[in-house]
């Protein structure tokens, strides 16, 4: 699975996306995450299953939906705070 996250520079979403990697390698989970900024995200969609949203943007979540062909998510904003991988994780497959 290939995961994007999004978020307003691509900073907070650095730290989700390395909390993911270290999930998905102590689980034995086949995940390729990476992080951009709004500005940025476009230039990486390639092979992307899922674009996940910070909660920070949601509200581009519709503009941002109707430039992809992928599923957007925004990511809640307790698991986001909290680094609740799991919990993104099997929001994640509810989705796809």
């Amino acid at each position: 699975m290939k995961i994007l996250l999004v978020c307003n520079g691509g900073m907070s979403t650095s730290i989700l996306m390395n909390n993911i990697r270290d999930y998905a390698q102590k689980n034995g989970l086949n995940i390729e995450v990476n992080a951009y900024g709004l500005g940025d995200y476009q230039e990486y969609m390639d092979g992307v299953d899922i674009l996940l949203l910070g909660p920070q943007i949601s509200y581009k979540k519709k503009g941002i939906e109707a430039s992809v062909s992928v599923p957007v998510m925004v990511v809640n904003a307790l698991d986001y705070a909290t680094g609740n991988v799991k919990n993104i994780l099997d929001e994640v497959n509810k989705k796809l």
